[in-house]
């Protein structure tokens, strides 16, 4: 095998490491809203222990980055890519401690009745969840169009964000025995907006490595 086939092979391993770490992530995010909307204390577990993975899973693909740098001396194309990964995978790193943070307030509220039934806190999670999915198809196909159209999902998120702090804010401000839980939830929802943010984040980068510029996605 020559040098250039034997770094297209180990690029395709890192883009299937990426893919898989993408989809533990989308499945913390969904566990973890699971678990709070269902009080479902075992599962919210399953995502704060299933964050270790994530963790190791960014710790391998930064090793196979670094390794092939250093053994490869990839061209000004090849390394874009590469630093793009590493990039990436540490937004995503981020996103999944973000659902984790989540899983733990479900830990927390778990034995209470909720002073509100949960629309908009689960809308914007399957917004998240659709932005991640999104955003590393557009880094697998190196689809920009894909990459800059995602952050107009961010924007709906942000706008839920607000909503849901007007609304929490009214139901402390008429019953301070609200502000504990209407509290948690508010954290919650900053947590998934920050979720967008990150999701952004990788969109910009996706874009980076197609054009070789840097794109402010988030305005």
């Amino acid at each position: 095998m020559g040098p250039r086939s034997y770094f297209d092979k180990e690029l395709t391993n890192l883009f299937e490491s990426l893919k898989e770490m993408g989809y533990l992530v989308e499945e913390a995010i969904d566990n973890s809203i699971r678990a709070l909307t269902e009080h479902n204390t075992e599962l919210a577990q399953k995502v704060i222990e299933n964050d270790d993975l994530i963790d190791k899973m960014e710790t391998d693909i930064e090793e196979k980055c670094i390794k092939l740098i250093a053994t490869q001396q990839p061209l000004a194309g090849d390394l874009r890519e590469i630093f793009t990964t590493l990039k990436i995978i540490t937004d995503l790193e981020r996103i999944a401690d973000h659902a984790v943070d989540i899983a733990k307030v479900s830990i927390r509220l778990a034995d209470q009745k909720y002073i509100k039934p949960l629309i908009d806190i689960p809308r914007m999670a399957d917004l998240a969840r659709e932005m991640v999915r999104d955003c590393l198809k557009a880094y697998m196909n190196k689809d920009v169009e894909l990459a800059n159209s995602i952050c107009q999902k961010d924007d709906i998120i942000d706008g839920l964000y607000k909503q849901i702090f007007r609304e929490l804010l009214v139901y402390m401000m008429e019953d301070p025995k609200t502000i504990n839980q209407a509290t948690q939830f508010l954290f919650v929802s900053r947590f998934l907006e920050r979720i967008g943010d990150h999701t952004t984040n990788v969109c910009e980068w996706v874009i980076y490595n197609v054009t070789g510029k840097k794109t402010d996605l988030n305005l």
